[in-house]
């Protein structure tokens, strides 16, 4: 028998298949992470308008993450990875090889809901978006190169770097003619340092996950972080301004948000140990960006008119991704 034929017995002799090579995991994850991304924007649009109904952004986000929370608090002791995940998270801050601060990632995905709530209502889901995808980019290379994430130390190459560069100049190719009122400047600098905060989060939760060995116990621990950090916000907001002027809504639909970001978080911190923070997020951005045009035409609001340049923007944040996505793995 040949040595090929060999092989190819022994192949079929009951042997498992191959794990995915590393291109094909950095492909798998940035599908994943796109599609994340479309579900952030659909949750965008249903916390800015919980927001609104209940006439306090602060409000809305305690009850987007507050329905998350129980649902993961169900989910996650009924499973056997949940419950291995939350014992190796006690053996792991316990031995130290995972640290206190790692966990903190909830506190920005929460800052991340409020904005939600507190500012699209003003800005619109287009200028948050713009907002968000500056302060996401340029802090995932930052994170990136200071090797946060479970993927260790990635230098800032010219193919990265023009990823980066690539999805602002498209989105705000997408949504240009609004910046030029002066009176949404302000308001954006919310959604630019969440931003900045998700970055960061994306990556310590990677840690999490990887200490854990499970996404959901990651997403878990997001969760009740962030839930903690905006029950402490709105006590602050209700002994300033009073409690929320609106009634909790009727619809159903409003109280998705919480689940939308359980599924957001728990893609993120599966795949960012393939894909690196900043790849993560240019996938992510672009199907933030894909989603928003497909809410505007699907679903139109009273401010949506999707044209040409939205278009375009959209096709341009696509290019962006794949120019990181299927550039030569940095060296770590």
């Amino acid at each position: 028998m040949s040595r090929a034929a060999t092989s190819r017995a022994g192949a079929g002799a009951g042997t498992t298949a191959p794990p995915p090579a590393p291109a094909a995991r950095r492909v798998v994850g940035v599908v994943l992470a796109a599609a994340s991304g479309v579900a952030v924007a659909v949750q965008s649009r249903i916390n800015g308008e919980l927001g609104v109904r209940l006439g306090d952004g602060i409000a809305a986000a305690v009850v987007s993450f507050g329905l998350g929370l129980l649902a993961l608090l169900v989910l996650v002791p009924a499973t056997p990875g949940g419950r291995r995940g939350l014992a190796r998270l006690r053996a792991a801050l316990a031995d130290g090889s995972l640290r206190p601060w790692q966990c903190l990632g909830g506190g920005c995905g929460a800052f991340m809901v409020a904005t939600q709530g507190l500012t699209i209502g003003s800005l619109g889901v287009a200028v948050f978006t713009v907002a968000v995808v500056a302060g996401q980019s340029g802090s995932s290379l930052a994170v990136d190169r200071w090797g946060v994430g479970p993927a260790g130390r990635q230098p800032v190459t010219p193919t990265r770097l023009a990823g980066a560069v690539l999805t602002v100049l498209a989105v705000l190719l997408s949504v240009g003619d609004r910046l030029g009122d002066p009176s949404t400047l302000g308001l954006a600098l919310l959604p630019l340092l969440a931003g900045v905060g998700i970055a960061w989060q994306q990556a310590v939760n990677g840690r999490v996950r990887g200490a854990v060995g499970s996404a959901l116990t990651a997403t878990v621990v997001s969760f009740a972080v962030g839930t903690v950090a905006l029950l402490v916000a709105f006590a602050v907001d209700v002994a300033v301004r009073g409690r929320p002027g609106g009634a909790l809504p009727g619809e159903p639909w409003l109280y998705l948000g919480g689940p939308i970001g359980i599924v957001f978080i728990v893609i993120a911190a599966a795949v960012v140990r393939f894909t690196g923070v900043l790849l993560l997020g240019l996938a992510a951005i672009a199907g933030q960006v894909v989603g928003a045009v497909l809410l505007d035409v699907l679903l139109p609001t009273a401010a949506s008119h999707p044209g040409p340049a939205t278009l375009l923007g959209a096709a341009l944040t696509l290019v962006a991704v794949l120019v990181a996505a299927f550039a030569a793995p940095p060296r770590r």
